[in-house]
């Protein structure tokens, strides 16, 4: 248990950080799976639709630096070509 007040703010500040980052990557985590039970049942319409969503959750990600911004476009890349094969 830290003994100053810097340390013991920094870990509330941490405590309330790593929260915040947890329920931003499980709500992802949640919608991408979704996304791909769609593709894989060739539900492409509705996998279409819930592509922006996904996007939008790996930009806002990225841009709080939650995962890097690589990892986001990536993803978002890897995700387009399953669109992509589902509808061929």
């Amino acid at each position: 248990m830290p003994n100053r007040r810097a340390a013991i703010k920094r870990l509330r500040v941490d405590k309330k950080r790593h929260l915040r980052n947890l329920k931003i990557k499980n709500e992802l985590k949640k919608t991408i799976k979704k996304f791909q039970a769609l593709v894989l049942a060739k539900n492409v319409t509705e996998a279409k639709a819930l592509l922006g969503k996904v996007y939008s959750l790996l930009d806002k990600a990225a841009k709080k630096r939650i995962i890097h911004p690589n990892t986001a476009n990536r993803r978002k890349a890897r995700l387009a070509r399953k669109v992509l094969k589902g509808t061929a």
